[in-house]
């Protein structure tokens, strides 16, 4: 990381347990160097023991993304950055409408068979990535599954908790996989309206449709990330973490851009 992404990056780490008095002693290592051997493998998608010398020790990073990923950590680092993104880019922290996808990747032998199962679709062996963005194309709500779950029926587990975090959303963009009763369903039960954008009958190759090219967007940003590329994780839940990790060395880097340079900030103090 640079010094302009560690300064946003810092910005949002959730605040230890031991400094707010909840318990616990104080880590043992250098919270940039972790952070940083974390996006390395995320970025670059080497295994945890090929961890380069210049890191701590490969087993004290895993044991730091372990810990993240089981006390939810890694999604609140991302929501944390989330929210400056979107308040950078005019907005307001809190989306109003949402659209949901899903991707398909195949899955590593090291993946357990229950959750690496034949998508008949996309003719692919492995998981599902079922993701919901707001309109900028970060990610709101996540989850991974096996191949064989279909859209409608992660949507039925992603848009309840949606509508509970996201109280101001109404409108959510979707493809023709959840048109039928799901539709009826998020306006009888979350008062949330799925509105399905089609392709017409005479379109041909690719096309750009509207609102979900926003989302097709993002599943081109996590196949960037060469850890993402193929589904390795043991668990769908490590999976998960790297796809947050992932959107975080994304959003770091897009504020870093926006954070003037260290010298440029001591001239503008001395100047001030």
């Amino acid at each position: 990381m640079t010094d302009e992404e560690w300064a946003v990056a810092r910005d949002a780490l959730p605040v230890p347990a031991w400094l707010e008095g909840r318990g616990g002693q104080p880590e043992g290592y250098c919270h940039r160097q972790m952070l940083d051997a974390i996006r390395y493998v995320t970025d670059n998608g080497i295994k945890w023991r090929a961890m380069p010398a210049d890191f701590p020790a490969w087993d004290r990073v895993y044991a730091c993304f372990r810990r993240w990923r089981g006390q939810g950590l890694a999604k609140e680092f991302h929501d944390r950055l989330r929210g400056q993104v979107r308040l950078a880019e005019g907005r307001e922290a809190e989306p109003t409408a949402a659209i949901i996808d899903s991707q398909s990747v195949k899955a590593a032998a090291s993946a357990p068979a229950a959750t690496r199962v034949y998508d008949g679709g996309k003719k692919i062996n492995g998981r599902r990535r079922h993701v919901i963005t707001d309109c900028l194309g970060l990610l709101l709500v996540l989850l991974v599954t096996a191949g064989d779950i279909t859209d409608r029926q992660a949507a039925r587990i992603l848009l309840p908790p949606l509508r509970e975090r996201f109280r101001k959303i109404s409108l959510v963009w979707a493809d023709g996989g959840y048109r039928g009763r799901l539709v009826t369903w998020a306006r009888e039960k979350l008062q949330l309206t799925p509105e399905i954008v089609k392709r017409s009958d005479d379109m041909s190759g690719f096309v750009v449709l509207p609102r979900r090219w926003v989302i097709e967007r993002t599943l081109g940003w996590l196949m960037r990330s060469r850890r993402l590329v193929r589904d390795f994780e043991t668990l769908p839940a490590s999976s998960e973490a790297f796809i947050y990790f992932s959107q975080a060395l994304l959003m770091s880097r897009r504020l870093a851009r926006r954070t003037p340079a260290p010298a440029e900030r001591s001239r503008w103090t001395v100047a001030a």
